[in-house]
């Protein structure tokens, strides 16, 4: 009977063996998919995806006079901005420009 450390050195094995495996199907599938969809002229609207544009992150309206961390002005307020507010200073300091 195998002891517990050889089974867990097959286990782990085993676990590299079936990432290699999967990474293989994974490139075929994708290989294959790319030429179905040339083949027959799909993009990737048609599947009802993305269209593969990355939306623009906001321009910065703030920076952190300490780090040099800048904040948007949009979404939730980093640390330093609530570290600067709860010190009793303004933002306005801190606009770029």
């Amino acid at each position: 009977m195998a002891s517990y450390q050889e089974i867990l050195s097959q286990i782990e094995d085993l676990k590299q063996k079936a990432q290699e495996a999967r990474k293989q199907e994974i490139a075929g599938a994708m290989t294959e998919i790319r030429r179905l969809m040339s083949e027959y002229g799909i993009t990737l609207a048609d599947l009802g995806g993305k269209s593969g544009k990355v939306k623009a992150r906001g321009a910065a309206k703030y920076r952190d006079p300490a780090s040099g961390k800048t904040w948007s002005g949009r979404g939730r307020r980093p640390g330093w901005v609530l570290e600067l507010e709860s010190q009793g200073k303004s933002l306005d300091a801190c606009r770029i420009g």
